[in-house]
Parts: C-alpha cells; structure tokens; sequence
C-alpha cells in the first residue's frame, strides 16, 4: 500500500475528531420549589449553622451561589436533609436581599470591604469606663460604621462600678447616642429593655466585657470569657466567630424578645467604604445646612464655605453637635484608635 492513500478524500467517518456527547444546555435553572426558610447562626471555615423551624442544622453553600458570600444574620433558602441529625448536610440554594449590612475593611489602605454580619437594625459599641481603657476613636468609628450602614447606634458602657460614666458620655450626647450603663454583677432590665425586639450586633474590643454581657442576657450562650492584660490594658479575643443568639422570651419588652448577635473583640475598623455623603445623610438636621455647599465640600474642618460653619454663624444649629459630627467625619481617616 505505500504511495497510496490509505483513506479518500471522501472517507470523513475516517479522519474526524470523534464528537463529544453531551446534553445540551438550557436556560432552565431550579426553582427550588421545595426549599425552607433558614436563619445564618454562625460560620466556620465554609460551613454554616442555620435555624430552620426552631432546630439548628448545617448546611454547606450550593455551587450555583458562587463566590456570593454567606454571613451571619442572613437569611437564606435551603434544600436538602433538614432534619438536624448528626451526619446530616442541607444545602443553602438562595440568600433573600438583605435589610442592612454591617460592613468594615481590615484597615483604610485594604480595598477589600468585608461584610460582618446582615440584617441587624441596631449595632451596639460595648466599651468599658476603665480596665481596659475607654478607646474613644474605636467608639466614633463604630458609629461611623453603624451610619453609613443605616442602623441605629447604642452605646453600653460597662464596669460603671469603676468609673463614673459622665466625663464619656458627655462627648456623645449632642450627636443623640442612646445609650445604657451597666456594672459588674448589676441589673440588666434597662439592656434587656434596650435590645427587645430587635436583631443587634454587640461590637467591641477584647476584655471591655461583651462576652460576660452575652452570658448573663443568654444563660445558655456558654461564650468564653477573657480577662485583661495588666501589662498592655488589652483583652484577649476569646470569641472567634461571629454567633447569634435568641433572647429569652423575659426580656421585658413588650416589642418581643429579639436577637443578639455576639462579635469578635475588634482592634481595627476599617471605614475606606464610607464617604462623607453616607454619615451626614445619617444626621437630617446638619444635612439640610449643607445643600448650598461647594461642589466636592466633604463638611469637615476648614472646609471654604461649608454651610455648617456658616449655620454656626447665624445661630442656627449648635456648636458641639458639628463639632462632634467632625469628629466622626475626622475618624475616617485616623488610624489612631
């Protein structure tokens, strides 16, 4: 046979690239018809604890999520084995919008903005009067933080049996901050009345008594409890992860029981994501001074022609409460905390 060959130019079954058989595509996607209602408890290292009709189940997250991240608070849609049994794994196919997102970047230079926790109405800055010492700039960039998110700032301050409250809170009080007060071993019916009815994240740094806070609202929390170092006057970070946790139903308010969700002790709270126009649309009565503003006017400080100094001028609003409006503009861009 050499020189001849072997097939025709008309022998194609011969020489072809066998085709590959696949079934074709389709713009169907599952509707999931048959998928509960969850409720994001805690993450850990990709797999989730979720409420699903008043049991604790876990779940993993479902391919066709992608990289959409799942955080705690969220609420989700699952499918699978929801039973809650040990070996058991439920799959999380959808996460409904979220009302508000609690969100903060490592520091200021990290582009990366990470979401904390979802659909809480209230964040409460937990800080201690002293051992550790109050951080103020801490403080002003969690509010920051809860502004620009929309949720309602509350300060708890704790270990008043230590330190009189006043000298801090005087800072705070012409921005409107509600606030409670608590001691060690004290009466907690003003915190239980403060939080009922609404889903709050607790954030603080470590050893200003957060975790001691969430064992005595939710006896059955079990959270560790760090103590403070009498060198450097810092916490040691005992809660590793984000949880939430029900309230008992006696928590005294008549709005319902509520949710906590407890935190890592913090010591950043990046704010790269905040603009000026997020925090001063938190504050209507300063907002309304500044619409005859220069374009690019950031209300700070020096700022050439900003209503607000302006308004100060005439009479029309009162000194502090721009000035301490400043001070949280200004701890956006500090890293001194």
């Amino acid at each position: 046979m050499s020189g001849r060959q072997r097939y025709s130019e008309h022998d194609h079954e011969h020489y072809e690239r066998p085709r590959r058989r696949t079934r074709p595509r389709t713009k169907d996607r599952p509707t999931y018809d048959e998928a509960v209602d969850g409720l994001v408890v805690t993450v850990d290292r990709g797999r989730f604890t979720l409420l699903v009709d008043g049991r604790l189940i876990y779940a993993m997250k479902a391919r066709p999520l992608g990289r959409k991240g799942v955080v705690v608070g969220d609420r989700v849609r699952v499918v699978g084995d929801v039973s809650g049994d040990d070996g058991t794994m439920a799959r999380i196919v959808e996460v409904t919008p979220r009302k508000t997102t609690l969100r903060r970047t490592a520091d200021d230079d990290d582009p990366v903005e990470r979401i904390i926790v979802a659909n809480a109405d209230q964040l409460v800055v937990v800080t201690a009067l002293a051992d550790p010492e109050p951080r103020p700039r801490l403080i002003d960039r969690a509010l920051v933080a809860a502004y620009a998110s929309g949720m309602k700032p509350v300060l708890c301050l704790t270990k008043a049996d230590l330190r009189d409250a006043e000298t801090l809170l005087s800072t705070y009080r012409s921005l409107g901050v509600p606030y409670v007060v608590t001691e060690r071993g004290g009466d907690l019916t003003e915190v239980r009345a403060v939080l009922g009815g609404h889903t709050s994240v607790l954030v603080g740094h470590s050893g200003v008594g957060k975790s001691t806070l969430v064992n005595a609202l939710v006896p059955t929390a079990g959270r560790e409890v760090g103590h403070v170092n009498a060198v450097t006057g810092r916490g040691r970070h005992t809660s590793t992860s984000a949880y939430l946790l029900e309230l008992p139903a006696s928590t005294g308010s008549t709005d319902g029981a509520g949710w906590i969700i407890d935190t890592p002790g913090i010591r950043s709270f990046g704010l790269a994501h905040v603009e000026p126009e997020m925090l001063i649309e938190a504050f209507p009565d300063l907002d309304e001074m500044t619409e005859e503003c220069p374009r690019g006017c950031t209300h700070g400080t020096g700022e050439p022609e900003c209503g607000l100094d302006e308004a100060i001028a005439a009479g029309e609003v009162d000194t502090e409460r721009v000035e301490s409006f400043r001070r949280l503009l200004a701890a956006r861009e500090s890293t001194d905390y």
